[in-house]
């Protein structure tokens, strides 16, 4: 390991020291915070798996239902129903912190029509108006597991920089230090023992 290119002297030891005492309680904290992270990463990736199994099994139920309300519903009456919406849907966006990380936070607020359905009863089979009301509350989980999934990724390239860190100061900042500061102790004590020396051969003189 190189050393850093420096004075062997005791102000410059004593710099170093504070530098090397920095990086190791650094070096904790981030380790401490990569695991904790992990530790959350682990318990998100696992709630985001179960959200996109539940969400894949009720979209394929959904479309599958859609199927049988187009196939026995006219298709003038069927585009009408489907094409209108029965409420307004809002997305309030914001963020929330986790482990230091800024991960979307959305929440959905709905305005359902104060005029009711946009068809009538008559028009339309019940498999349609039952197509309509299953993809309507299919659309909050859908929006919960792209949240999920961004905070996912969002804290895997966190992660990343964050191991990154640790790996520079574990490998290559304090290995670097401790040969900096032996070489200046080494130096030191080689300057101290050539005075003694020196002044050995004064006092026999």
């Amino acid at each position: 390991m190189a050393r850093l290119n420096v004075n062997p002297t005791r102000m410059e030891l004593k710099k170093l020291k504070a530098r090397l005492t920095t990086a190791v309680r650094g070096h904790k904290l981030l380790k401490d915070k990569s695991d904790e992270m992990i530790r959350r990463f682990t318990v998100i990736i696992r709630e985001n798996k179960r959200l996109r199994q539940e969400v894949e099994e009720e979209l394929f139920q959904t479309l599958k239902q859609f199927s049988v309300a187009r196939s026995v519903t006219p298709a003038y009456s069927a585009e009408t129903a489907f094409s209108m919406p029965t409420v307004a849907v809002k997305a309030e966006c914001g963020t929330k912190t986790v482990m230091g990380v800024d991960v979307p936070d959305v929440k959905l607020v709905e305005e359902k029509r104060t005029d009711g359905l946009p068809y009538a009863f008559t028009e339309i089979t019940s498999e349609a108006d039952y197509s309509v009301g299953k993809i309507s509350a299919l659309l909050p989980k859908l929006i919960e597991l792209a949240q999920t999934e961004k905070t996912v990724r969002l804290l895997a390239d966190e992660i990343e920089r964050n191991k990154r860190r640790v790996n520079a100061l574990e490998y290559v900042m304090i290995p670097q230090l401790e040969e900096t500061i032996k070489y200046i102790r080494d130096k030191l004590d080689e300057n101290e023992r050539a005075s003694i020396v020196r002044l050995m051969k004064v006092k026999n003189r």
